[in-house]
């Protein structure tokens, strides 16, 4: 096993290099990575306050922005009722989508060592062009004083089969687009996000004049990464009742299977963008027993938070 991410066990932490099964025809494979992640057993049952309690540790650091987490500092119950306002509940494609992008978050925040540039939560609330850009948009701080652009992608869905891999890819390659990275990083840089979270004035000066001031998007592609999450139901955890090896190997062959799947069609999808083998793309895999309980749990948590901050 590869470790933890908060509670979570990580399975799979890996290059796709590494397990490409296929290496002569699914090339490049060099810049993809997967990460699998389960939630874990207890008495014979999927850990669901686990989850629970993840969403609504994070919640508050995408759908508040810096300034509106420091007014709550001393109540974590006002956090939640000022996040749950910028909670849109319902969107057009289904419920479950906002689960996904505080997952992400957290994901981001615990193992990637991410700060979050832009509250996105916050910033669809108020912006009337909800349907482009980045889910998530990151700043990791790099050892030698430098950064990385992280803008991912997250999604929940009752399975990950070969279907529904076209939409996220989609939603990537506008992501990718030169005029909506220009637009997120006219965003991030706008918001006082960077300054407020990164104690160095001289590298937030370096990381505000490195991307205001690019004479060219493909000068920014190097330093892009795209975290991709596929929150899923899944039938293996369904039936699981304990965290043991053969539940763990059959969701690490499980994964890996579909990884390969995604990445081919990622490297049709996208593959003549402009840089493409410079920027380094996450399949995030994280499954769960039943997506309808976690979002009828999370669409009525919301709505009574909602109510209170409304009170």
């Amino acid at each position: 096993m590869a470790g933890k991410i908060w509670h979570f066990d990580i399975l799979v932490d890996d290059c796709f290099v590494n397990f490409n099964p296929d290496r002569a025809n699914i090339t490049p494979d060099t810049n993809d990575f997967l990460l699998s992640i389960v939630n874990g057993f207890e008495d014979g049952n999927w850990m669901k306050k686990n989850f629970q309690q993840f969403i609504f540790n994070n919640i508050a650091q995408t759908a508040l922005t810096t300034e509106e987490r420091r007014k709550c500092v001393d109540s974590s119950y006002t956090a939640l009722t000022e996040s749950a306002k910028h909670l849109r509940l319902i969107d057009d494609k289904g419920k479950g989508s906002e689960i996904a992008e505080i997952v992400l978050y957290g994901i981001m925040k615990h193992h990637y060592g991410a700060i979050s540039a832009t509250p996105k939560i916050f910033y669809k609330q108020n912006d009337n062009d909800n349907a482009k850009g980045a889910d998530a948009v990151h700043i990791v701080l790099t050892k030698d004083s430098d950064f990385q652009l992280w803008l991912g992608e997250a999604k929940f869905y009752n399975s990950i089969d070969d279907t529904r891999f076209a939409d996220p890819l989609s939603s990537v390659a506008q992501m990718l687009a030169t005029p909506i990275i220009r637009k997120e990083v006219g965003v991030m840089t706008s918001l006082r996000e960077l300054d407020e979270q990164i104690d160095n004035p001289e590298l937030v000066k370096k990381i505000k004049n490195i991307l205001e001031n690019g004479e060219s998007v493909d000068c920014v592609k190097s330093r892009i990464h795209v975290p991709i999450l596929l929150l899923h139901e899944c039938s293996i955890t369904a039936s699981c009742r304990k965290m043991d090896e053969s539940y763990k190997e059959k969701i690490i062959n499980y994964h890996k299977e579909r990884a390969t799947s995604f990445f081919e069609k990622q490297i049709k999808k996208l593959g003549d963008l402009s840089e493409y083998e410079q920027i380094n793309f996450h399949l995030i895999l994280f499954p769960l027993p039943n997506k309808d309980k976690i979002v009828n749990w999370f669409m009525g948590r919301a709505k009574m938070l909602k109510e209170d901050a409304d009170n």
